[in-house]
């Protein structure tokens, strides 16, 4: 057994351990672009990409390394079967309105095959596998969603996990693939000529928004179409976001002398674990929680694993009992942090109505692989102003009427109540010590900040002097 690599808020996942990406200049003065995209993640680049495509003038400035967040962070599954979301979405958005959002994901996913192609990136065409540990009943509802839907899907066994299911709804022609490969391709790092198809600044924060502008520490950018695409938007004043999203945490091992799941699986429920591998290495995860609350993190994967003793319960992650991989060695570690929203689909179109040719791209739910997609083709069609048929389905401007909201604002409250310090820059709620990880978690929004104060995730728009 191996855990020899020491814990800490920046540790280093297997993408960015195989991969380094060029560097790109800091803004120094004003500029002028048709449009500006914030936030240097998938979403940004590929909305970037997409809209250079169709000859427009795009700039892109991220604050700190292009793919230092999420992107660089993520289990890179390409998949439109975001857990048991078929039988959901029909009921909140009747079969039209569903049929309208799965063609979007499945338009996504069509589009990474194409643009993967002939690109060195290590897709690989995968079935997918949501599974579940308690309720078979779930499973065969979902199958008659999906159907319903015009999904091919089948309830299955899953004798390639180390643990018993009862079952699994499968969907095949899914993806998985090197994110950080698929973008040194991108920016023509591959090939040693680190000239990307449009102009990239990064350690460029935006510090302030107006119709028309963007100011950065060094200089205003003036264009006419914004996109935020930062993950956690950070204008407060409009959108309403601090209430309608949430950010959830998850916890990632990649392990050597693991088996081959040959596929890539989640459990249906909250707290359960994800497996896929590659190459040689398992990708391990789980033990998602909401930043600043009571954590397992790596050691209970890393128990539920087998890697560490069992916990006194026998349950790592309330899930299962341990020793899962009993001869497996960590070769990595890493964690995501993702935005969630009130009813399962993102948040991508204009950022509110009060704020004219400003966009966002948000709230992935934990499938930021088809949701960057998704948001870069319908970003692209609303800015060039083409008719889209996906745009409804993904407003941020829909109903905000959901139980979650309630639960959003409660946490927010009982945050700015507490009579703790320190606070967070953000909106000032009171911030919680995350001893495993060495951070200062916002239980609210979800900012996060080493033990000297420098913001390892937003919304918090810069540091923090303690």
């Amino acid at each position: 057994m191996n855990t020899t690599h020491k814990d800490s808020p920046r540790a280093k996942s297997l993408w960015h351990q195989t991969v380094s990406l060029p560097h790109y200049p800091a803004l120094k003065g004003d500029l002028h672009t048709d449009v500006l995209v914030i936030g240097g993640g998938l979403a940004g680049l590929l909305c970037a990409l997409e809209l250079q495509r169709a000859g427009v003038d795009v700039t892109l400035v991220e604050a700190g390394r292009l793919c230092g967040g999420v992107t660089g962070n993520t289990t890179a599954k390409i998949t439109f079967q975001h857990g048991l979301f078929a039988h959901h979405q029909l009921r909140l958005l009747g079969e039209e309105g569903a049929r309208r959002y799965l063609d979007l994901q499945r338009a996504a996913l069509e589009r990474w095959r194409s643009l993967c192609a002939g690109v060195d990136c290590d897709f690989e065409e995968k079935d997918n596998y949501v599974y579940s540990l308690n309720d078979p009943a779930k499973l065969e509802r979902e199958v008659r969603a999906l159907e319903r839907l015009g999904v091919p899907a089948d309830l299955t066994d899953t004798p390639e996990l180390p643990f018993s299911t009862l079952g699994a709804v499968r969907v095949s022609h899914q993806a998985q693939f090197h994110p950080l490969k698929f973008v040194s391709a991108l920016l023509g790092a591959a090939q040693n000529f680190p000239n990307p198809p449009f102009p990239i600044y990064e350690r460029t924060r935006v510090l302030a928004w107006a119709p028309g502008r963007a100011v950065t520490e060094n200089g205003t950018i003036f264009a006419k179409n914004i996109v935020i695409a930062t993950h956690f938007p950070f204008i407060n004043n409009h959108g309403s976001y601090f209430l309608k999203l949430y950010q959830s945490r998850s916890y990632v091992l990649a392990l050597e002398n693991a088996p081959s799941v040959d596929g890539m699986y989640i459990d249906e429920a909250k707290g359960g674990f994800s497996l896929r591998n590659s190459g040689n290495l398992l990708l391990f995860g789980g033990g998602s929680v909401r930043p600043g609350k009571p954590v397992g993190g790596w050691r209970a994967l890393r128990q539920a694993a087998g890697l560490l003793p069992q916990p006194e319960d026998g349950k790592p992650l309330g899930r299962m009992v341990s020793g899962l991989f009993p001869q497996a060695e960590e070769v990595a570690h890493w964690a995501a942090q993702d935005c969630m929203t009130l009813d399962g689909r993102p948040y991508i179109g204009p950022y509110s109505k009060n704020t004219p040719n400003l966009y966002v791209a948000t709230g992935f739910n934990k499938w930021g692989m088809t949701g960057a997609m998704a948001a870069a083709m319908v970003l692209r069609d609303l800015i060039l102003e083409r008719e889209d048929p996906w745009a409804v389905s993904v407003s941020p401007s829909r109903s905000v009427l959901h139980p979650q909201l309630l639960f959003n604002a409660v946490e927010s409250t009982l945050g700015l109540l507490r009579p703790t310090a320190p606070r967070c820059p953000h909106m000032g709620c009171a911030l919680r010590w995350n001893g495993e990880e060495g951070t200062w978690d916002c239980p609210c929004h979800g900012s996060r900040f080493d033990r000297h104060g420098t913001v390892l995730d937003g919304p918090a728009n810069g540091d923090k002097e303690f």
